[in-house]
């Protein structure tokens, strides 16, 4: 799994790797100069230290003060940057640090909606593994300062058993008793479930975690009582504003929402630079 850094590297390389000829054209010498990150609207930051690392790789001695942190709520005109160093490492780092800001701040604000709209304190909310190839790391650090926590990080940190790998076993049952004898007892089993004969299957081959799949709200009130306690009841799919708490309403665990990575907007900044 690709690093911070390298992360930071391939997208510094991607925008600057074969040279910025606009500043090298107006920069001939080295110059010093002063930048600052300017909040064009409201929006809970995130991203605060994977935008310093950009202008410490292109100037390591550059001095940079955020009197924030991740988590923060940012109003309109909030300095939320202030960084002195070589102009030249400035321009560069410039859009880079701006668009890890943009996107990782757009998902914790995002998910701090949700988190405020959900009227049920004993449901969990989660992310999903629905983010930007490569970022992943970095967009779920992004949710947690939203407030909301992380369901799995990749496929080696969770036993998930869904429509497919049904499919390819046979059964639900198969599946369950075919991972059940592969892997350590200290591991929980996780199945999705997209009707009530499946819940009463899952319950019956021991799942410790039962994924209501796109099911109505009436199906997942009957599936939780079907259920009765016996596994975690974690509910996906049609998940929105509006029907958070409708979900939450059916005595679910935890709800599973795509729409905190895949359907967050990249939040308003401006940096400005100067000479002085």
């Amino acid at each position: 799994m690709n690093t911070t850094e390298e992360i930071i590297q391939l997208a510094l390389f991607e925008d600057s790797g074969f040279g910025d000829i606009t500043t090298e054209s107006i920069l001939l010498e080295p110059f010093s100069g002063n930048g600052i990150i300017v909040a064009k609207e409201s929006f809970i930051l995130a991203g605060t230290g994977v935008a310093k690392r950009v202008f410490k790789l292109l100037d390591k001695n550059c001095e940079i003060f955020c009197p924030y942190s991740d988590g923060d709520c940012i109003k309109t005109g909030d300095i939320i940057f202030k960084i002195r160093g070589d102009l030249c490492a400035l321009l560069k780092g410039e859009r880079v640090a701006l668009n890890f800001l943009q996107r990782l701040s757009g998902i914790a604000t995002l998910t701090r909606t949700y988190v405020e709209e959900l009227k049920f304190p004993q449901v969990r909310l989660t992310d999903t593994r629905k983010t930007t190839p490569g970022l992943r790391n970095l967009e779920k650090e992004a949710v947690r300062a939203g407030g909301a926590c992380n369901h799995r990080l990749s496929l080696c940190d969770g036993i998930l058993i869904k429509d497919n790998h049904i499919a390819v076993a046979g059964t639900l049952t198969k599946a369950v008793a075919a991972v059940k004898n592969r892997v350590s007892h200290l591991m929980k089993i996780e199945v999705e479930v997209s009707d009530l004969d499946q819940v009463k299957e899952a319950v019956a081959a021991g799942a410790d975690v039962i994924m209501l799949d796109n099911m109505n709200y009436a199906m997942m009130k009957k599936a939780v009582q079907v259920i009765n306690g016996r596994a975690l009841v974690e509910a996906s799919g049609n998940v929105s504003l509006k029907t958070l708490n409708k979900i939450a309403a059916t005595g679910v665990d935890v709800i599973s929402c795509g729409a905190l990575t895949h359907q967050a907007r990249s939040v308003d900044l401006s940096m400005r630079i100067n000479t002085d």
